[in-house]
């Protein structure tokens, strides 16, 4: 290695530590400082404005302006060359950035930030709903619905457990929802006295669930500790408008459970039969169909911290690798006549937006693994050694673009930039939706984004 290259590595190592510095700055204030939900929205917003204009303005707009910038043709072959190759990149940096972070993520690396603990819930929550998808589809109305919307029933249950003696639903309550019991037992008690007991497969709250606006006589009550799945009045009533069949089965199974209803009621409440009968009347008529409702759960986890810190490494690897490719590209690209100074080889708006963004990235992501009850000094140093770590791999990434030819280095970049985005759209931007107002994160995202390009009036 030459001396001169020898200084080189050295700049990609200072820029590669400069871009990182503010991960252990922006840990420092999220282990000490406390902002509301909505400023920890704008700063994850702002950072991910400031990484794509990072990304946009200095690794994919050179490559697709040189297919205008040249004329002759050996020239524009090598632009298109390049462009392609950015392409593929580009393709193969997003797939590859999915597949290591499903790997991670099964470690515990989900926890390292809200929007990914979040998604891996959520992801959790519906295998485990389609494992018992099965029984439930033995349970009438459920049996009759057609194939093709079995997944959309997927997506509408939710886990819900009940405590013994716990009160399902009460006299005179209108019901908001159905739940399947899966374990336990369900005890309906008429006007004070027992009225039957339900175990597991059976659908309860059913009739004021669809005849909307009636409200139950009875008293539900578990009777022992309960598993089972709720569905929504507003989910059952979208199911009804897309599958006539399904309809159909919903008023059976009602007018089945009225029928039963009215033989209790006989010996004790004429004005419950009358009730019942009115009931039986009014599902021949057909209801309204509200909105669907958006549900959200959440979830308290213990995960690795070895895998927390792996999936934060996966964030910052690419980054580290174009700081090393850019200084290279520019460096490749100064007139071999003139003395190079530092400050000339800096790419300003890279820098900028790198640093931008990992400053809120280790604020907000300190501040969930606090919550959780890691201590201040691992967390600080998980993010101090992420900071060594991407100026290392800085260094490498120059050394490595040393090695390749101009295709396979914009092919490096292009990898580079396609992980990154690739991370932006499915971690920093559903952070900051997690916390934030949708305005305030797009304005935090414009501002992020106008700020890394300010950056390059310094060049």
């Amino acid at each position: 290695m030459t001396d001169a290259m020898l200084v080189y590595v050295v700049w990609a190592l200072v820029l590669g530590a400069v871009s990182a510095v503010s991960l252990p700055l922006g840990s420092l204030v999220g282990l000490n400082l406390r902002f509301p939900p909505r400023y920890i929205a704008i700063f994850a917003a702002f950072g991910a404005g400031a990484l794509i204009a990072a990304l946009s303005v200095e690794l994919v707009a050179p490559t697709a302006l040189a297919l205008t910038e040249h004329n002759l043709a050996e020239s524009s072959r090598d632009a298109h060359a390049n462009f392609y190759a950015m392409l593929a990149g580009c393709i193969l940096g997003g797939v590859v950035f999915v597949a290591l972070d499903a790997l991670v993520n099964k470690k515990g690396g989900y926890l390292r930030k809200t929007s990914t603990t979040l998604a891996y819930l959520a992801k959790r929550r519906r295998e485990n709903i389609r494992k018992v998808m099965g029984a439930v589809l033995q349970v009438s109305p459920f049996d009759a619905l057609p194939a093709g919307m079995t997944q959309m029933l997927e997506s509408m249950l939710r886990p819900v457990e009940l405590k013994r003696g716990e009160l399902i639903l009460g006299p005179n309550d209108e019901s908001t929802g159905a739940h399947i019991v899966l374990e336990g037992e369900v005890d309906i008690e008429i006007a004070g006295k027992h009225g039957a007991t339900f175990g597991p497969g059976t659908l309860i709250g059913v009739l004021t669930l669809f005849v909307p606006g009636l409200t139950s006589l009875a008293t539900i009550r578990a009777r022992t500790a309960v598993k089972c799945l709720g569905l929504a009045r507003e989910d059952v009533d979208h199911l009804r408008s897309l599958s006539p069949d399904f309809d159909k089965a919903c008023r059976n199974v009602a007018v089945d459970r009225m029928g039963q209803l009215e033989q209790q009621l006989t010996t004790r409440l004429n004005e419950a039969v009358e009730w019942s009968r009115s009931a039986a009347s009014a599902l021949r008529i057909g209801q309204e169909v509200p909105a669907l409702a958006i549900r959200r759960a959440h979830a308290e986890h213990k995960g690795s911290p070895l895998a927390v810190w792996l999936g934060i490494l996966l964030d910052g690897i690419p980054e580290s690798i174009v700081i090393g490719a850019g200084l290279f590209a520019l460096i490749a690209a100064h007139p071999g006549t003139e003395e190079l100074r530092f400050v000339q080889a800096i790419p300003y708006t890279l820098i900028a937006g790198l640093f931008l963004s990992n400053f809120p990235e280790a604020l907000s992501s300190s501040a969930n693994m606090l919550s959780m009850g890691w201590s201040r000094r691992r967390i600080f140093f998980m993010w101090f050694a992420l900071m060594v770590t991407t100026a290392v791999g800085a260094g490498l990434g120059f050394l490595l673009a040393s090695l390749l030819s101009e295709h396979w280095l914009v092919f490096a970049e292009g990898l580079a930039a396609g992980a990154m985005l690739t991370m932006i759209a499915a971690a920093m931007i559903p952070e900051a939706a997690a916390h934030g107002n949708p305005n305030e994160v797009g304005l935090g995202t414009l501002a992020g984004f106008l700020a890394a390009v300010m950056f390059k009036l310094l060049e």
